[in-house]
């Protein structure tokens, strides 16, 4: 049985990440963002150079997979349901009805998944990340259900303690 899991950023320090995967026993951090820089200071640890850095210390190897990744126009479609809704992009609970189903017309429908399950560790798992905390707030999510209904991939959604 082939498993994965998914990761955000936010809430995580970057110590508490790198054990997080660790712990999970994570050998491949599938990078889904199409932006790799994260705003802020403390998620300072989560720019793509500081992260692949990480990463390679701890043994965990590191892919970009940009094709996966929402145009910034999906992403201000989001946005501008998160401010009709009056929440933050770090508070989202769940994504809007309208960004769910381009982004799976426009991006997921069009993705091959066969590379990424192939490319799945032999030992160990691999993990999806982006941004948000919670999975059902974010396009990981929906990458995951994908993985699940067509590879039959167990998924597991990572998040801060």
């Amino acid at each position: 049985m082939l498993k994965m899991v998914t990761i955000g950023v936010y809430g995580f320090d970057g110590e508490s990440f790198l054990q997080r995967l660790r712990h999970a026993d994570v050998r491949l951090l599938l990078d889904v963002r199409q932006r790799r820089g994260v705003r802020g200071p403390e998620y300072a640890w989560a720019n793509s150079l500081r992260l692949q850095a990480a990463l390679a210390h701890a043994r965990i190897a590191y892919d970009h997979r940009r094709e996966l990744a929402p145009t910034t126009e999906l992403r201000h479609v989001q946005y501008a349901e998160d401010d009709r809704q009056g929440v933050g992009k770090r508070s989202r609970r769940e994504l809007a009805a309208e960004y769910t189903r381009r982004y799976t017309t426009e991006i997921l429908d069009l993705a091959d998944l066969a590379p990424i399950v192939s490319a799945l560790p032999g030992s160990g798992t691999a993990a999806l990340l982006c941004v948000e905390r919670d999975a059902e707030a974010c396009h990981r999510s929906l990458i995951a259900q994908r993985l699940t209904e067509r590879h039959g991939i167990v998924i597991e959604h990572l998040c801060p303690s």
